[in-house]
């Protein structure tokens, strides 16, 4: 038997099943532009492109060995595509301190992961910045203010801005990145009052109308409730406070906070029921109109109307694609519910933002969707018995609330490093109330207030999300509710998703492979090795692994970077207690004695000072710049690298190696200090 039939025989056994991989193969191309470590250059990416085009020429004669033309020519498309978005985003970036008057007209308001409140502006104005070097947009923390601007408002103040951050460690997640795709070309916070310079003009009604929305929600219903409603409703996260984030997050409830997949379907969903069902019951309609269609488009609508008044961010986006695809396939007579309808949604994702790989909402939404569509399908095909009809909703709702927690765990532990272990009771106990009590009212409400009488379904929506918060606090303080895992390595999340991948898709026992795969990305994630010594790029922390955990060189300041570090060790501790583990002290300053040299933490001048008498072989980490004879690393000297880590054999890797000379990224030449430094690990004393 030749190759080609073989082939021809893999391919008939997958028939009808091939387009799922469309957006596989499209997915891996983008994630192998973003894993380059230099930028390709236009010569590249046009051989690239004119690669794909030829070899999906080829692909379209249909021979069975010509058909795989598709994966290179899909994998070559994916870093054109992401190629192509990289460079049509780009926009200014700051590269200094800036502190000033800034001027801008308000996109967004939202809430800091310190539960501080901050604004997007856009249309930005700085003092002696040429437009040209403006950045697109800058986000703002307030400090105290308690009125904020309408969406549309132009307003001004006196803020610290910085260029958008690098990672906290290196390999972490990268912020520039993140923010680059956002537009965002300078983040900082303000300690005077933000000034209202012009009222909102005609030009941004549904954001006034989701902020007015939002407003309404929070007085109408009291306490936490109203900031949970204008979350799930105009996607305003800015009345809800870090506690209740936290036990959201614990009790694996989080994703009723945020407008995706399972917001958009229960509201398309009882809009389509309810419709259909009211048409059904009036005779003349269901005899003469296509009643299922006509609630299909109207659920769609209904979906749309959602989409812009949450704001039309990245999740909600992905949703309503989603939903959009289903009920399409509906108005065309086809089966709502497939992997083909999975992989169309995630082909469009792809295609309009493929950035959105990287983002853990896609990943978990997807995977959830697609597990579910998977592990239903194979039920329906087996046809496997779910008990007498009065049982069949309930092992439906566990089903599909196992098989998502399932699906989604081992992304979340990978982005998150915790794992809720009540997770699957608190869904149980708060997505059929988010879906019959909550959703339902929402609509009713709205459905009643040109009558004024929104109140009747605004009570019911209130008892809801009461529920559902106490669910998630009583969850979260179960003893032992979340466990903590060390962060994975670089190749994990790869082999884990195309395990998953090849699981799912593929059809027969070979899908088994695939859990193999998965097993080999456990494997690998358990015995990965943290950084032994980790360096902030500010030169404000130090943190260095012990026996009890990593021991940090400060007790205050320097809090995320604190936290980020310990969670991603997997380390439940807080900063004052991962402090205590340090045991080294000099006058004042917090030093580790290494094997071959010692590292000194001397943040501020007075400090500094305390540590000129230092040997040549010392280490100095300080926020401030100086004269010492000692290796001195300040912040100016760790922008050219960014954060440092160091293993136990005293090989280091900086941030800028990891992340490599991308558009994002902007590092500085290394500098003398940084090769001293180099060569002091080497063993050689760094002379």
């Amino acid at each position: 038997m030749g190759l080609g039939t073989a082939v021809s025989d893999v391919l008939q056994g997958q028939r009808g099943n091939l387009f799922p991989w469309v957006p596989v193969f499209l997915g891996a191309g983008i994630g192998t532009y973003f894993s380059l470590k230099t930028e390709p250059g236009m010569a590249a990416i046009a051989g690239l492109a004119a690669v794909a085009l030829l070899l999906g020429a080829g692909a379209l004669i249909r021979r069975p060995m010509a058909f795989l033309c598709w994966v290179p020519a899909l994998l070559a498309a994916g870093i054109c595509l992401a190629f192509a978005r990289t460079h049509l985003v780009a926009a200014p970036v700051l590269d200094f301190r800036y502190y000033g008057p800034v001027e801008g007209r308000v996109v967004a308001v939202d809430r800091s992961p310190t539960d501080a409140l901050r604004l997007t502006l856009d249309q930005v104005r700085l003092d002696r910045v040429a437009p040209a070097a403006t950045p697109q947009r800058v986000r703002i923390s307030l400090k105290g203010q308690a009125d904020l601007p309408d969406p549309g408002s132009r307003v001004m103040t006196t803020a610290h801005l910085l260029p958008p951050q690098g990672p906290v460690e290196p390999g972490g997640f990268d912020f520039r990145r993140h923010a680059w795709f956002k537009h965002l070309g300078g983040l900082g916070y303000t300690r005077v009052p933000v000034l209202l310079a012009e009222a909102p003009g005609g030009d941004q009604p549904v954001e006034r109308l989701r902020r007015s929305l939002a407003q309404y929600l929070q007085q109408a219903l009291p306490g936490e409730a109203g900031g949970f409603a204008a979350a799930v409703t105009a996607g305003d996260r800015s009345g809800v406070g870090e506690a209740t984030l936290t036990a959201l997050r614990q009790s694996n409830l989080a994703h009723l906070l945020a407008i995706s997949g399972l917001h958009m379907g229960l509201l398309t969903g009882f809009v389509f029921a309810a419709l259909r069902t009211l048409m059904c019951l009036v005779p003349w309609i269901a005899l003469r109109w296509p009643v299922k269609k006509l609630a299909a488009g109207a659920a769609l609508a209904a979906g749309a109307g959602y989409l812009l008044l949450s704001g039309g961010n990245v999740a909600t986006e992905r949703a309503f694609v989603m939903v959009a695809v289903m009920f399409g396939a509906v108005l065309l007579n086809r089966r709502a519910i497939t992997l083909r309808a999975v992989a169309v949604a995630a082909l469009i994702v792809l295609l309009r933002r493929p950035e959105s790989l990287l983002s853990p909402g896609f990943q978990m939404s997807f995977a959830a969707t697609a597990a579910l569509v998977a592990v239903f399908a194979a039920l329906r095909d087996g046809e496997v018995p779910l008990g007498p009809r009065w049982l069949r909703t309930v092992a439906a709702l566990v089903i599909s609330s196992a098989v998502a927690g399932a699906a989604t765990a081992p992304f979340a532990a990978a982005h998150f490093n915790t794992i809720p272990h009540y997770g699957l009771l608190a869904n149980l106990l708060s997505v059929p109330v988010m879906g019959t009590v909550v959703i339902p009212a929402g609509v009713i409400a709205l459905a009643l207030a040109p009558l004024g009488l929104e109140w009747i379904g605004l009570a019911v929506m209130q008892w809801g999300m009461e529920w559902i918060l106490w669910v998630a606090r009583t969850v979260s303080g179960f003893d032992g509710s979340v466990s903590h895992v060390a962060a994975p390595g670089p190749r994990v999340l790869p082999l884990l998703a195309g395990g998953f991948v090849f699981t799912v898709v593929w059809q027969g026992r070979l899908r088994l492979a695939g859990l193999i795969a998965c097993a080999a990305a456990f494997g690998l994630w358990s015995v990965a090795e943290r950084p032994h010594i980790l360096i902030a790029d500010s030169g404000g922390l130090i943190g260095v692994m012990g026996p009890e955990g990593r021991a940090l060189s400060r007790a205050k300041a320097q809090g995320f970077t604190a936290g980020i570090w310990l969670e991603n060790d997997g380390d439940p501790a807080v900063q004052p207690a991962a402090a205590a583990r340090w045991t080294g002290g000099l006058d004042g300053l917090a030093v580790w004695n290494g094997s071959s040299f010692r590292l000194v933490h001397a943040p501020g001048k007075r400090k500094l000072s305390a540590a000129s008498n230092c040997n040549r072989e010392d280490i100095i980490v300080s926020t401030v710049a100086g004269e010492s004879g000692c290796l001195l690393l300040t912040p100016e000297v760790m922008r050219q690298t960014g954060s440092i880590a160091m293993t136990r054999g005293g090989e280091m890797l900086t941030a800028r190696e990891a992340a490599g000379e991308r558009p994002w990224t902007g590092w500085q030449p290394e500098g003398q200090e940084i090769r001293r430094l180099r060569r002091l690990l080497n063993g050689d004393g760094g002379q």
